[in-house]
Order: C-alpha cells, then sequence, then structure tokens
C-alpha cells in the first residue's frame, strides 16, 4: 500500500509541477503575469513540505526550456521565499482572514519579486550596492504589474486550496 501512495504522489506531484511551468509558460505574452505564485500557494497549503517537489519540478522544467544560464540560477531560492511565507500562514486560518490574507501575500511576493531576485544578480554581474538599487528601480514597473497579477490569481488560492483537499479527501488519501 505504501508503494502505491508513493507512485501516486509521484504522478501527482509531477503534474502540479508540470501545470505550474504550462500556466507560466501559456501567460508568457504577458510582463510577469502568470500563475505560479498562485499555485506556489495553494500546493504548500495542501501538502506543506511536500509543495517543495513540484516547485523543484517547475524550477527544472523552467531551465530544461529556457537554458540554465544565469537568468535560472535566482529561481533556485526566489520560489521557495513564497513557499515559506506560505508556511508561516497558520494552517488552521479561519477562511474569512484567509480570503484576504493569500490574495495579499501573493500580490506582495509579485512586488517584491524584484528586491528577492536583486542579490543573484549584484553576485552574478559584480553590483554594487547602488548598482543594485538601479537595477531594482529599473524593473519597478515590471514588478508592479507581478504584484497585480499575483493579486489578481491571489484570489483563486482560497477556492483551488479548498477543492485540492477535498480531491485528496476524496481518493481516501491523507494529506
Amino acid at each position: 500500500m505504501k508503494s502505491h501512495k508513493s507512485v501516486r504522489d509521484m504522478v501527482i506531484f509531477a503534474m502540479l509541477g508540470t501545470l505550474m511551468f504550462a500556466g507560466k509558460m501559456v501567460m508568457e505574452g504577458l510582463p510577469n503575469i502568470h500563475p505560479v505564485a498562485m499555485f506556489i500557494m495553494v500546493f504548500t497549503i495542501v501538502y506543506r513540505v511536500r509543495a517543495l517537489i513540484p516547485l523543484g519540478i517547475f524550477v527544472l522544467l523552467t531551465g530544461l526550456y529556457g537554458g540554465f544560464n544565469l537568468w535560472w540560477l535566482p529561481y533556485l531560492y526566489v520560489w521557495a521565499i513564497l513557499w515559506g511565507l506560505t508556511m508561516l500562514i497558520p494552517k488552521k486560518i479561519p477562511k474569512k482572514i484567509a480570503a484576504v490574507v493569500y490574495p495579499l501575500v501573493c500580490g506582495l511576493f509579485g512586488l517584491l519579486y524584484g528586491i528577492f531576485y536583486a542579490p543573484a544578480q549584484a553576485v552574478l554581474f559584480g553590483y554594487d550596492f547602488q548598482k543594485m538599487l538601479l537595477w531594482i528601480s529599473t524593473g519597478l514597473p515590471y514588478d508592479v504589474l507581478h504584484g497585480v497579477g499575483n493579486l489578481a490569481m491571489g484570489l483563486l488560492v482560497l477556492p483551488l486550496s479548498e477543492l485540492l483537499k477535498r480531491l485528496e479527501k476524496s481518493t481516501g488519501q491523507s494529506i
């Protein structure tokens, strides 16, 4: 029975990681607007630590598709920041509060994405603190779009996490 659960988990997590990647690719034409942060939050709310598995698959697929280049290196940590922030949200948060907190966290992450990404840029390209701040300010319009897009996608976190929890329970699997 345990090996059945392991195979099932491998298949589910592979599909979820691929879903994150596909969601980003489908919306590639829009500047920094995609469902990745929303999916990270949903998967973290439902699967907790095991949400790192589909997250890792997403990062790997992104590198395979776009090339394992310098731009990809921050992906090794930047998405984990959102996972960590989501892990800090109490598991038993009331739904009325979650309906506000989830989109706000998702939107704030998008707004701060450039700041989270900046240290890697500074190290990889030899920026001093002033150049790093310039890099952040140059990308600010895109971070604002990212934040607004994430806020909108964040409205789906609560209903999708509730749906995924129900689906997991209906299969008789413990989360």
